[in-house]
């Protein structure tokens, strides 16, 4: 597909027209027009939107020139050529084992990358390339992270942050990999967070604002209005008085499929058999094999 658009004028007629063809290339890929990530340069594919703020957001901020695959909106990803960043092999925990120390989470908490299964595999190579030629104590990757930790415990503002990252790259011998700026830092270590949807709810927990809810501006229950009210009792129309955070469970299994030793784990319990006859395990009773089975199941309901 002609990625050209993206280097052209915001303002011509190339880049009006590639806008609309990406629009619908996506829609025909994801089948949805609400839900779809947006590649401006300020969302960076880390916001979900409807065709219509997306394509508000190329136009007033841009896209993303270096989203050069399309593996978000539904282009097969190109395969990687070094099997050893295969994420699928065991030896790969070792590899990352310093990143679950330092952010506190376990190997099962990285970020989504069933959609683009090679992302997650860039990052692992991050963590291998040393932070200057010659450093073996840090890497690309652990370094990053241990800025990241101290943006977060102390409360450094993204420009702040920006400015550290410069500064420690002037300090650093030459050829550092370390980011120059928050935005690159942000492509590099969103592979590891949890993907998440926000959604809009009613203050009284009623209703969530999606679905057949999603264009309302009141509660069909209660009536409040979706709007939050400010001090002088006057609705900030667009600003949600409740908002929610949806963490999909789809995600997260894939994740941890992906992985031999944790399937393993997972499906333990149907693959196991009693040796000697003997319940050793709640898989081996009546019970547990009943919900394995979705014929006695329906068998039960009807």
């Amino acid at each position: 597909m002609d990625k050209s658009w993206m280097h052209s004028d915001r303002r011509s007629k190339a880049y009006e027209l590639g806008v609309e063809a990406f629009l619908n290339f996506s829609v025909e890929n994801l089948l949805t027009t609400t839900h779809i990530r947006c590649p401006c340069v300020k969302c960076v594919n880390l916001k979900l939107f409807g065709v219509g703020i997306i394509r508000d957001h190329l136009y007033f901020n841009g896209v993303d020139q270096s989203y050069k695959n399309w593996t978000f909106h539904g282009e097969p990803w190109e395969a990687a050529t070094n099997a050893s960043r295969n994420v699928e092999e065991d030896d790969d925990h070792s590899r990352y084992s310093f990143v679950s120390e330092e952010i506190k989470m376990d190997d099962n908490d990285f970020g989504d990358f069933g959609s683009d299964p090679y992302e997650f595999a860039n990052v692992i190579g991050d963590g291998d390339q040393p932070l200057y030629p010659g450093c073996r104590k840090y890497t690309k990757l652990s370094a990053l992270v241990k800025l990241y930790n101290l943006k977060a415990k102390y409360g450094m503002s993204d420009v702040c942050f920006t400015e550290l990252l410069i500064l420690q790259g002037d300090l650093l011998l030459e050829g550092n990999t370390i980011p120059t700026s928050m935005y690159e830092a942000k492509k590099t270590l969103c592979a590891l967070g949890l993907s998440y949807e926000k959604m809009h709810a009613c203050p009284n927990d009623c209703i969530l604002y999606r679905k057949e809810y999603e264009d309302l501006t009141h509660c069909p229950n209660c009536g409040i209005s979706r709007w939050k009210e400010g001090k002088d009792s006057i609705l900030k129309e667009g600003v949600p008085a409740k908002v929610v955070w949806y963490f999909p469970p789809i995600p997260r299994f894939k994740r941890m499929f992906r992985s031999h030793e944790t399937a393993k784990s997972l499906t333990w319990h149907a693959a196991r058999k009693s040796i000697d006859g003997y319940m050793s395990h709640p898989a081996d009773s009546p019970s547990w094999k009943l919900l394995d089975d979705p014929s006695l199941v329906m068998s039960r309901e009807t």
